[in-house]
């Protein structure tokens, strides 16, 4: 491969077993921080970092200081931390870490870390680069545009997707839902004019990003089959974030094209509560994008209906209960009363997909 791969360990035998894992990348190794510093800045075709956290000379905390510099913000790192330092994982992923793997090294879960944090990384090259390319062609090839921005939709999904099965007919299922409520709001007079034909099919697009940010997140928290802890919550909600990133990164000053500018609110605040008790921002009321508002209740509906790796499924009957309970808590109640209005519809959309999952599995 040429992805070129910097180990920064001061562990011979720990060097030696990831050279092994490692041995169709391209790879470099730095005895401390302060060696991997000055390789970096000699080669700034470095791609990914596999840094330990306790080294002499220049821990990794320092080396991650030191990496948040406009210059390497393309170079992903994954720290490796003992099984006990849990404080330790939880301070690196706030000093810029995007991944971390406990010692002893396991070599598959190294490697589908990696394979994931690159696919991540060429993901925002890609949205970068097609952020240019929409500032300089818009307005002369709009059909091209329009198929690779679905392309590109597409490729960040399906990079959640190879994380976690369950989130396919997720993406497929909540577009729909989100389609359907919008067209029943545009009879509204008090949303009619906002929801127009070309922003409805905006929404339809833009929606299954909702979730890319899990992209990021470890397998241990992601698939975990119980409740999170407070230490791990705090890191899934990252997820947010690390999605308004992904399409977000190095857009600068430039006027992102509507629908990154939508993907972004739904991205950015569809974990927004309508009382204020939400993250990552605590917006309240019609503080939260509309869009926002919207892909919160399609997105516990289906979650509620479906079993998760956490959970089983509750009924129809019982999510509407639930749904009813959080009217001008979790959710804006006029988003409720309409939910309500078409909730048949929402049943529909959701045994309609199980008869494709039916009859592709027959």
């Amino acid at each position: 491969m040429d992805t070129k791969i910097l180990i920064v360990d001061d562990s011979k035998s720990d060097v030696a077993f990831i050279k092994i894992m490692l041995n169709d990348y391209q790879l470099l190794h730095a005895a401390n921080g302060l060696e991997a510093m000055q390789m970096i800045e000699q080669d700034p075709s470095i791609d990914l970092i596999v840094l330990d956290l306790n080294m002499p000379v220049m821990n990794g905390f320092e080396v991650l200081t030191a990496l948040n510099k406009p210059e390497y913000q393309k170079i992903v790192t994954i720290i490796l931390t003992n099984h006990d330092e849990i404080e330790n994982e939880v301070k690196g992923l706030a000093l810029g870490a995007m991944d971390y793997i406990r010692k002893p090294l396991n070599m598959e879960a190294l490697r589908k870390r990696i394979e994931i944090q690159l696919a991540l990384r060429n993901s925002r090259i890609m949205m970068e680069d097609y952020n240019l390319h929409l500032q300089k062609e818009v307005e002369i090839r709009t059909q091209e545009l329009v198929l690779s921005r679905d392309i590109s939709i597409n490729v960040l999904v399906g990079l959640l997707e190879v994380r976690n099965l369950e989130s396919s007919n997720h993406t497929m299922r909540t577009q729909h839902m989100m389609r359907r409520m919008c067209e029943h709001l545009q009879f509204k007079d008090k949303y009619r004019e906002i929801f127009t034909d070309e922003y409805i099919q905006e929404l339809f697009r833009t929606t299954p990003l909702h979730d890319i940010g899990k992209v990021g997140i470890p397998d241990q928290i992601l698939l975990k089959p119980g409740k999170l802890t407070t230490e791990e919550f705090e890191i899934m909600k990252k997820h947010v974030d690390y999605g308004v990133d992904a399409l977000n990164y190095n857009l600068g000053d430039r006027i992102a094209p509507s629908f990154i500018r939508t993907a972004l609110e739904i991205i950015g605040t569809h974990h927004e509560r309508y009382d204020g008790t939400g993250y990552p921002h605590g917006l309240k009321g019609e503080e939260i994008p509309l869009c926002g508002r919207l892909v919160a209740i399609v997105d516990v509906y289906d979650a509620l209906v479906h079993p998760r790796v956490y959970k089983s499924a509750f009924s129809h009957e019982k999510a509407l209960e639930i749904i009813n309970q959080e009217r001008g808590h979790h959710f804006d109640p006029d988003i409720v009363d309409a939910f309500m209005e078409i909730h048949n519809d929402m049943l529909q959309i959701t045994r309609d997909f199980e008869q494709l999952v039916y009859e592709a599995n027959a």
